[in-house]
């Protein structure tokens, strides 16, 4: 399945993927305050793939002056119904639609996946200023709860994808980030967790790419299933889940090298 197949298909499911979808940590916005050594009110950012705007929103409410960036047309739509004050413009992260040295900080929510590095690496570096952030993250899979790495490989077997061992990216994503940006990169490990129904919970493994592009009926035996498993474990039905968001973090220099 091409990669830009199962990003659109994001548009086919956008008001589900905005009530289910977990948001992020406060300390995920507080790491990256630290890294930009500015207050909120002073940053112009730009939220790239910002799909309905649960980054976005995170950075208005710290003060951040923000816009989203967004290809898809239902999802800039729930984008508007959610945050309609919020400026969005269509357009992704291999040609973004933002003028040269304007933003002070760039973000990839789950979304830097979607990109062709070759041609978003540059692109991020043209929009920021020089002393501008770029900021990376996802939130990914914690393999050492037993019952989440179990219902990993049960999805990764039904969607055909391979199973992963370890969080995303891997070890060497950021020594790849530097080589691209030729930047000096940051990771951060922030681990947290959301309580949730388990309708939601279900609700956000079928709002996956990897689901959507398989259609409900192929998914609907599947999510049966997981649901009476689930009940087993959670017999409340209110499911504990666990995150570990992975941040990457690089300045642009505030004067060129010259050496």
């Amino acid at each position: 399945m091409a990669v830009s197949s199962r990003a659109h298909a994001f548009n086919a499911a956008a008001a589900q993927y905005e009530a289910s979808r977990p948001s992020y940590p406060p300390a995920l916005l507080d790491t990256v305050e630290a890294f930009l050594r500015r207050p909120w009110a002073e940053v112009r950012a730009a939220d790239v793939g910002a799909g309905t705007g649960m980054a976005t929103a995170l950075l208005r409410e710290r003060g951040a002056e923000v816009i989203g960036v967004e290809p898809g047309e239902a999802m800039a739509a729930e984008f508007r119904r959610v945050l309609p004050d919020v400026p969005i413009v269509r357009g992704d992260g291999n040609r973004l639609p933002l003028a040269a040295a304007s933003h002070d900080l760039i973000t990839y929510a789950q979304s830097w996946q979607w990109t062709d590095t070759s041609r978003s690496v540059p692109e991020a570096l043209r929009v920021l200023r020089p002393g501008g952030t770029l900021a990376i993250w996802w939130n990914t899979t914690t393999f050492d709860v037993p019952w989440i790495r179990a219902q990993h490989q049960r999805i990764a077997q039904h969607c055909g994808v391979p199973a992963r061992s370890a969080v995303r990216p891997d070890d060497d994503e950021a020594v790849r980030l530097a080589g691209l940006t030729g930047l000096q990169v940051t990771r951060r490990h922030i681990r947290w967790q959301r309580t949730v129904s388990l309708d939601t919970h279900l609700a956000n493994i079928s709002s996956r790419s990897a689901f959507l592009v398989l259609g409900q009926s192929a998914n609907r035996a599947f999510l049966t299933e997981e649901r009476e498993r689930l009940r087993e474990a959670f017999p409340e039905e209110v499911v504990e889940e666990a995150y570990v968001v992975d941040l990457l973090l690089a300045a642009r220099p505030l004067v060129p090298d010259v050496g």
